[in-house]
């Protein structure tokens, strides 16, 4: 995938867990995906090739290592395939669903490399962007000037 994801778009799930994905999203998803428990309590959407590099780095971790231990079983316990379907809607597993607090209102989010998906009040609840200034500070020491 040449280009990252990017864009907000609300929308809503209906009674069966089907969520409609944007088409530019799908565009760039593909028909099959992953789905899977983000950081922050939303979900992640990955595209496939995304994901095998993500089980690239996870076998490259130290088994004997806690933290490599508790985020693979957190990433991978909860994954799921994806399957666009006619109208353009997948499935969202009641189990992420339930993870993400996800109710009728979603926030689909376009974010580098995976799409995240969030309950709208969740949404609107943990992304206030009062002080970027901060955070802007700590990316710089990491190296990312903007």
């Amino acid at each position: 995938m040449g280009r990252g994801f990017k864009g907000e778009y609300n929308h809503t799930v209906d009674a069966k867990g089907r969520l409609i994905v944007p088409a530019k999203f799908r565009e760039a998803l593909g028909e099959t995906f992953v789905v899977t428990k983000g950081l922050d309590g939303c979900l992640f959407l990955y595209p496939n090739e995304e994901w095998a590099i993500i089980e690239t780095k996870f076998r490259e971790l130290p088994l004997t290592t806690k933290d490599a231990r508790k985020l693979s079983r957190f990433f991978f316990a909860g994954a799921a395939d994806c399957e666009v379907d006619k109208q353009g809607r997948i499935l969202l597993p009641a189990v992420l669903r339930d993870f993400a607090a996800i109710g009728k209102e979603v926030v689909l989010v376009g974010v580098l490399n995976r799409v995240e998906i969030w309950s709208k009040e969740r949404w609107l609840g943990e992304n206030e962007y009062e002080d970027m200034d901060e955070a802007a500070e700590h990316m710089a020491a990491l190296g990312l000037s903007i």
